[in-house]
Parts: structure tokens; sequence; C-alpha cells
């Protein structure tokens, strides 16, 4: 059974900083990226591109509007993956989910077979 499960949201000010973490079970190593997604408030569906993403070889990639200040890294087995904010907007409050993809390289939604249940980050201004 795959399980994905964040944790490390929280409530912080404007340009402050937040660790997130997501344990990945049950998939086998390099079978799939891994990836970010954020879910704004009233928006009743989540981006349809991961914010962050990151393949078995390391390989990341970064949405516009976080590159710069969010950084997607791995541990060695693959099957932690954490997310660093910094210089957190109001703009990036949001519901934030990690998810796992088997169609290797991708980072759209559509292509994450796995998902967590997800983590709230408010930024107040």
């Amino acid at each position: 059974q795959v399980q994905l499960a964040e944790r490390g949201g929280g409530s912080v000010q404007s340009g402050g900083s937040l660790k997130l973490s997501c344990v990945v079970s049950g998939l086998p190593f390099g079978d799939y990226c891994l990836g970010w997604f954020r879910q704004l408030p009233g928006v009743v569906e989540r981006e349809l591109g991961a914010i962050a993403g990151i393949d078995s070889d390391g390989t990341t990639t970064y949405a516009d509007s976080v590159k710069g200040r969010f950084t997607i890294s791995q541990n060695n087995a693959h099957n932690r993956v954490y997310l660093a904010l910094n210089s957190l907007k109001p703009e990036d409050t949001a519901m934030y989910y990690c998810a796992a993809s088997t169609v290797l390289d991708s980072r759209r939604a559509v292509d994450f077979n796995y998902w967590g249940q997800g983590t709230q980050v408010t930024v107040s201004s």
C-alpha cells in the first residue's frame, strides 16, 4: 500500500521560513518522481503543476512563483522529500501536498497517482 504523509506546516509571518517533510512508503526505489503541489484558499482544485519536483536522480524543477525561495530535496533512499520554504509571502498561504508519480519526470498533477493528506501553511503580512 502506497502512503505519503506530510508534516511541518504552520503559521509564520511574511519573510519567515518553514520546512515541510513527506515520508513515502510502498513504492520501489527509482520508479517514481516526487512533487509538491498546493491548493490556494478559496480555490476548488490544486494547482495543475508541481511547484517543485524531484526525480530519483536528484533532478529538480520549480515553478516560477517559488523559484529562488523554495528548495526541494530528498534523502538517499528517495523515500523522504523535503520542501524548504523561505522568504514566505502571504500569497504562499495554501494547503501543501506531496505526491508521487510513476510517470517519470512529470510535473503535471494529472500524472501523480499518489497523494498525501496535505499540510497547511499560513503566512500573515
